[in-house]
């Protein structure tokens, strides 16, 4: 019921200006009118057809009783919109069997003389509808129909005809309910309400019909007027001057296509122009010109026509020629669209060092109009010649076709990849950001991440990992990033003001607003300084900020951050393979691992992390060990294809979230795994049996990064940690 009322207040129907009582008629009331509904939605179930002008009481009733055995909903509503019907009354009754009224429902109004038109308002019952006529106290008996008589007035000459023109005078009475309406009809045009005298000045013979009704609803009988016009004395020897043009869509021959229009134009400086006519082809009738004439039929068509003015001068006949054809048939077929994409292909079916897309397309109707191409979600763009995609990593094509009589093909999308062959240098981008999306900070533009002109993507561009000095500062730089974008036509302006107004809301350059993350390796020797090296191996601080692995130290081991163990966190970090020659690096992550000195069970410090902890792989090498990046190294693996390998040399974001015992690692932005550690019992320090025969690991624990030995060459650099 609270639905329906909402529905019905938003239909107008909450309520009406009418007086409403109890449902029992009052006493006092002239006159009783009923209304009833039931199941039927086509109809009222009875409804009065005349009544009395004064107070009346307006009954409605949509009950069982009336025949509702459904609780179906109705409403008596007064038209008080249309000017044809009276609109004092604006009635607006709901009746519903189960309402507190139990369905019967009156009203107090007043009523006019005339016509009131009633309906239900609820949607789909509009043809519920009637019309209720209201006469004058005492004429509810008025079954007379009005009294009519027309008359001409004008100039007459001996013969009775009007020189000139002609004035009728229409005029109806009626004694009992009162005249409703009068309407004419001149010569053999449709009828028409008359207002005022209709003055006619066209020479001939004329009929005028006219008719009239009153409000209890009786109609005169159709009467008629005739009388002939004729032209005042005049010296007009001179015909009207005549001319016709033909409009229309032409073809090649000159033919119309589809449809011929035929504008026939007289004048007369003389006694002015009476009547025009045009007749079709040789022998066809001649008919009065009132509107261009329009001919469809396919064929070839003379058109006479000539005019006569009030004088009684008759224009020459003229004609013009024309020919219709039919249009063709209409072109509803989009044209064929058809990719080949070409490259040679490694064994995973990626395309080395670049893919070179073709499109083709075909029309055999109106003929092709334009081709074009949408490359990783970007707008779509011409296509004028074959496409080069070599940028490393997924991408997606949709390609579409429209012909010129407007048909556009649906797009079809095909997906592939580019994988590095050696040939091809990776492109110089000031970050890695492989997310279908753009995100500014932590918050999804839910724009797609599109692969630029210069190779780099949009998010690789806005370098929001990168450590601003000043918020002002970033949000120029992304101003003018987009700026650029936008004029080379890569985003449209609604995803350039996407990206500046989150870039604007983001915290990054703010003091203090780091989105809750700590640096613990920033690229200073002082933080570098906090790292301590067990085991074999070495890392180097460079000059900008990274650390890598040496060379000229054997042996396998760990950098850890000993400072301070995590429980539940998120490790983000970016790493670049920087093995020599056309070998991979192979490292890693390590996390949650104990204390590494003065273990009982252990007695090598590097060892304590790979036995008591969990490392999260690093390794894009396409064949030997069978843990690649993203794996968690002798739980859950992980192949090269789900962590979407990335060129030699590229620095490559890294996530490592860790929540209770459920692992997930991103690489550039994309869910590459997801762990949960339910192979033993989760335990705390000190216990000394190794954990790793039967799954179980800590909650908490220290940060470490391998160094797999002098060959396996791997940078990293800030290396910033959150709480969770």
């Amino acid at each position: 019921m609270a639905l329906l009322a909402a529905l019905l207040m938003l239909l107008g129907l909450g309520g009406t200006q009418a007086a409403y009582s109890q449902p029992e008629p009052s006493a006092a009331a002239d006159q009783v009118l009923t209304w009833t509904a039931g199941d039927d939605i086509t109809k009222y179930g009875s409804a009065p057809t005349t009544a009395v002008a004064g107070k009346a009481t307006i009954v409605f009733e949509n009950s069982a009783a009336t025949g509702n055995t459904m609780g179906m909903p109705h409403t008596l509503t007064f038209d008080v919109s249309d000017p044809e019907y009276n609109n004092d009354v604006p009635l607006n009754i709901l009746a519903n069997p189960n309402d507190d009224q139990g369905g019967k429902h009156t009203a107090e109004v007043t009523l006019s003389p005339g016509r009131y038109r009633y309906h239900c308002t609820i949607p789909g019952h509009t043809s519920m509808q009637g019309i209720l006529v209201v006469t004058e106290d005492g004429g509810g008996d008025d079954t007379t129909a009005p009294e009519t008589s027309a008359k001409a007035e004008g100039t007459t000459n001996s013969d009775g005809a009007f020189v000139g023109s002609a004035s009728v005078t229409v005029a109806a009475s009626d004694d009992g309910s009162g005249v409703d309406r009068i309407e004419y009809a001149l010569d053999d045009g449709a009828y028409t309400p008359y207002t005022a005298p209709v003055v006619v000045d066209q020479v001939g013979a004329h009929t005028l019909k006219y008719k009239a009704t009153d409000k209890a609803g009786n109609a005169a009988a159709e009467k008629s007027l005739d009388f002939t016009v004729v032209a005042p004395p005049t010296d007009d020897r001179t015909p009207p001057e005549t001319s016709a043009t033909v409009t229309g869509e032409k073809n090649a021959d000159g033919a119309y296509v589809g449809m011929a229009t035929v504008t026939v134009s007289a004048s007369d400086t003389g006694s002015g122009v009476n009547s025009v006519e045009y007749a079709i082809g040789s022998d066809g009738a001649w008919q009065p010109y009132t509107a261009p004439v329009m001919v469809h039929d396919p064929g070839t068509y003379t058109v006479r026509y000539r005019a006569t003015d009030k004088a009684g001068n008759q224009a020459a006949e003229k004609s013009v020629d024309f020919t219709v054809v039919a249009p063709p048939a209409q072109d509803t077929t989009p044209p064929s669209v058809s990719l080949t994409v070409g490259g040679d292909k490694n064994s995973d079916g990626a395309y080395i060092n670049s893919a070179k897309l073709t499109l083709t397309a075909t029309d055999d109707d109106s003929g092709v109009d334009k081709v074009e191409y949408s490359l990783d979600g970007g707008p779509y763009l011409a296509y004028t010649a074959p496409v080069s995609v070599d940028r490393v990593g997924a991408h997606s094509v949709a390609y579409r076709a429209s012909d010129k009589a407007g048909n556009t093909a649906e797009p079809q999308t095909f997906v592939f990849a580019v994988a590095s062959g050696g040939g091809v240098p990776a492109p110089n981008c000031p970050e890695l950001d492989e997310r279908s999306t753009v995100f500014v900070g932590d918050t999804d533009t839910g724009i797609p991440n599109r692969v630029t002109n210069n190779r780099c993507r949009i998010g690789e561009l806005i370098e929001d990992e990168k450590d601003w000095t000043s918020h002002a500062l970033f949000v120029k730089h992304v101003k003018t990033v987009t700026d650029k974008l936008l004029k080379e036509g890569v985003i449209d302006q609604r995803e350039y003001n996407k990206i500046n107004k989150v870039a604007k809301a983001s915290p990054i350059g703010k003091p203090g607003q780091t989105e809750g993350y700590t640096k613990i390796l920033d690229g200073t020797q002082e933080q570098f300084a906090k790292w301590e090296q067990v085991g074999g191996g070495r890392f180097n601080l460079n000059e900008d900020g990274s650390i890598t692995s040496r060379t000229d130290v054997s042996g396998m081991g760990m950098l850890w951050f000993p400072a301070r163990k995590y429980g539940d966190f998120s490790l983000k970090l970016q790493w670049r393979d920087d093995a020599p020659g056309t070998g991979n690096a192979n490292g890693g992550v390590f996390v949650r691992f104990p204390w590494v000195h003065d273990n009982p069970e252990e007695p090598n410090p590097e060892w304590v992390a790979i036995k008591y902890g969990h490392e999260i792989q690093v390794l894009d090498k396409p064949d030997g060990d069978m843990y690649k990046t993203g794996s968690v190294y002798g739980f859950d693996r992980v192949g090269l294809a789900g962590a979407g390998v990335t060129q030699k040399g590229t620095w490559n974001d890294y996530e490592v979230k860790v929540v209770d015992q459920h692992f997930s690692i991103y690489r550039n932005g994309v869910l590459i795994n997801e762990f949960d550690n339910t192979g033993g019992q989760v335990f705390e320090p000190p216990r000394g049996d190794d954990p790793g025969t039967d799954g179980r690991r800590y909650a908490s624990g220290y940060l470490g990064l391998q160094v797999h030995s002098t060959t396996d060459v791997i940078s990293y650099r800030d290396i910033r940690v959150k709480d969770l």
